[in-house]
């Protein structure tokens, strides 16, 4: 049986392309307005939440780690509620926030990895994961006066490197699901090969 977190590697990996596109994008256009930062970070923020709550909602009663992706679910959404339609906001307010989420995020990203150590494959990338999130969250928190331009190119590089190892996660349950579909397709044809041997003998 396979856990249900790695049934849905699709979600890690969309998670992982929007962060990852999020990156790109904040790499390329460095000069974007703060406002533009803040509406640009909560559609990745949404998606983030909108894709952990579906993994818990989905084969609820399977899960008993259900309440940690809830958690980050409604985090992530909270954040990109913020982010969207908080205009007067400042930068600095803003920093403080998504070093916030990104702190509780990476934390219950590791709390995920270690529960799940022994049922998935590819934990090592989801605590990497979060491990670069608190990074990421604690350096906000110890230089905040270093400038928005400095905060844009460190949330975009976060983003990459975050998008990056949720991407190689995904692949990396991808590659169970398909070993354990493979086992299960073998399985059925050795059963439905001694059916069929055992009608012949009758």
């Amino acid at each position: 049986m396979l856990n249900p977190l790695s049934r849905h590697w699709w979600a890690f990996l969309a998670r992982g392309l929007c962060a990852v596109a999020f990156g790109v994008l904040t790499w390329v256009w460095p000069d974007m307005t703060v406002r533009v930062v803040m509406v640009a970070f909560g559609a990745f923020a949404l998606a983030n939440g909108i894709l952990s709550i579906s993994k818990a909602v989905d084969s609820w009663a399977e899960k008993d780690d259900r309440w940690v992706f809830v958690l980050e679910g409604i985090l992530g959404i909270g954040i990109a509620i913020i982010s969207l339609f908080a205009p007067r906001v400042t930068a600095v307010a803003l920093l403080f926030y998504i070093a916030a989420w990104t702190l509780a995020m990476g934390i219950l990203e590791i709390v995920i990895a270690i529960r799940l150590r022994k049922e998935i494959e590819g934990e090592f990338w989801l605590f990497l994961a979060g491990l670069v999130s608190v990074i990421f969250a604690v350096l906000l928190m110890l230089f905040p006066g270093r400038g928005i331009l400095g905060f844009v190119w460190v949330l975009a590089s976060w983003a990459i490197v975050f998008g990056i190892l949720l991407i190689i996660l995904a692949l990396r349950l991808l590659a169970q699901v398909r070993r354990a579909q493979a086992r299960q397709a073998k399985a059925n044809r050795a059963k439905a090969s001694r059916a069929k041997a055992s009608r012949a003998k009758a």
